[in-house]
């Protein structure tokens, strides 16, 4: 029997694992951590009883990711949909809030109605065919092509100088803006547009998920598949150099996936230099600066509706979160930063004790910064939640500069696995027709470094996989394997 090694338990590596697993390969998965999941793990960092995610917490992309319906994510771990998609406050106790319907968040924002729902509407109507462009490879022949023109167009809307124009109230203007903002780039910027406009779809077509339990429900799940069919994982398995790994004959079949920085495979005996350097020339973006909050009861925020939400984007206005964003490109961190945070335990009380809460929250910073980011984002959330500070029971703060001893794979802090722009997302980490293919015979890439990019979709491993699988003349497709 043929071997397969995945090199990372991130939901790209288990996609990769499972999928070869399902094909009769033999599968080992080496894990640099002490538990599984690379960007899908839950811990008690801060208190017991508290449960923390290390790092993504909701994931808009998994229902509609074609790897994840084959594999039935759905049925294998419970899932929390909560009405409202992500929130956004602003000062005065007022917020705009992105309800899973479309018609009551158009509705709430008076003037603006019109242009949300010509903006939104026909990518949500058309979600399989947003996710299809968006989902391989770019540039690509789309299944849906009227869907990708639209989306093409919103992008030069949101994308351009041309955005500032697009809304005239406060509320719409900033409730976009906190979604473009996820990409870590300069705003406006088309390639903030293209990740914004495809996750503000999926909070009015699927909704904003999380697993009821943390996001390690979705590692757990995948590892059960993989060992259902013979696969295994060993964590606390750091690979620092592929010359002294010993992961089989690729003049027999067996298989090596990264799912990792393109920067291990440079460590290759037999790289050639030509793509050597094509790696090295592969940029990585800004850093994530993180704290987990153990908190005495839930966030006070002073609109109700933002209580309400999982997912709430703390910035202010248009122009704050801009300034915000353009300043982290600029090298330097803003006294009011553009804050991400997720609130779990509003709808899931396994995260926390009875009558406690837990707030997941980051800001971006540049690469390797060493900023402890607690007061600035404790700060931004006191100003539209009076009294957060007093919740506070205890705290984790990880630094940019820390993340990548928790994960390898985020050098610099980079947690989307390099700088999110639209020649990266052509050329991720190489300009090729199938770019998860290394020149190293049985050599494959499957990270978010390659298409169709960040994002818990595992998308990235499933595609190495099936390259791989074509490759060795045994081709499959998602129904061969999971239907």
């Amino acid at each position: 029997m043929a071997r397969a090694t995945i090199i990372g338990s991130g939901p790209n590596g288990l996609a990769a694992a499972v999928s070869l697993a399902r094909a009769g390969y033999e599968v080992r998965v080496l894990e640099a951590a002490d538990t599984i999941g690379g960007g899908v793990r839950t811990v008690e960092n801060t208190l017991p009883g508290f449960r923390h995610d290390v790092c993504s917490a909701v994931h808009p992309a998994a229902f509609s990711s074609p790897f994840f319906r084959a594999f039935g994510i759905d049925e294998r771990v419970e899932w929390i949909r909560p009405e409202i998609s992500y929130a956004h406050p602003l000062d005065g106790g007022r917020a705009a809030i992105a309800w899973r319907d479309i018609d009551r968040t158009a509705a709430a924002l008076g003037e603006d109605r019109d242009a949300w729902l010509a903006r939104l509407r026909p990518l949500a109507r058309h979600i399989d065919g947003v996710v299809d462009f968006t989902g391989h490879q770019i540039p690509r022949i789309p299944r849906d092509p009227i869907t990708a023109a639209r989306y093409a167009v919103r992008m030069l809307d949101q994308g351009t100088p041309l955005s500032s124009r697009a809304f005239r109230t406060e509320e719409a203007a900033a409730l976009l803006t906190g979604v473009l903002a996820h990409a870590s780039t300069p705003l406006p910027s088309l390639a903030g547009a293209a990740a914004g406009l495809l996750l503000a779809a999926l909070g009015h077509a699927e909704g904003w998920m999380y697993p009821r339990g943390g996001a390690k429900r979705i590692a757990d799940a995948l590892v059960a598949d993989l060992e259902a069919h013979g696969g295994t994982v060993e964590t606390g398995a750091h690979v620092r150099d592929l010359d002294a790994l010993d992961w089989g004959d690729p003049r027999r079949g067996d298989l090596l996936l990264l799912n990792a920085s393109p920067r291990l495979a440079l460590t290759h005996p037999d790289i050639p230099p030509r793509y050597a350097s094509a790696l090295r020339r592969y940029r990585y973006g800004p850093g994530a600066a993180k704290v987990d909050f153990a908190l005495d009861g839930p966030v006070p925020w002073a609109n109700a509706d933002v209580a309400q939400s999982p997912t709430v984007h703390v910035g202010g206005t248009r122009d704050e979160v801009r300034e915000s964003e353009n300043a982290v490109a600029r090298g330097r961190v803003s006294e009011r930063p553009y804050v991400l945070t997720v609130q779990p335990s509003v709808f899931d009380p396994t995260r926390a004790p009875e009558g406690k809460a837990v707030l997941w929250a980051y800001i971006h910073v540049p690469a390797d910064s060493g900023l402890d980011a607690t007061e600035l984002i404790t700060r931004q959330i006191e100003r539209f939640a009076p009294g957060f500070r007093d919740r506070i029971l205890a705290h984790d703060s990880v630094p940019a500069s820390a993340r990548e001893a928790l994960n390898p794979a985020e050098i610099g802090g980079d947690v989307y696995g390099g700088a999110f722009t639209m020649r990266q997302a052509i050329q991720r980490p190489t300009l090729s027709i199938a770019p998860w293919r290394t020149p190293m015979r049985g050599v494959y890439l499957a990270s978010a470094a390659t298409p169709p990019g960040p994002g818990v979709n595992g998308m990235s491993g499933w595609l190495a996989a099936r390259t791989a699988l074509a490759d060795a003349g045994l081709p499959h497709e998602l129904d061969d394997l999971f239907g």
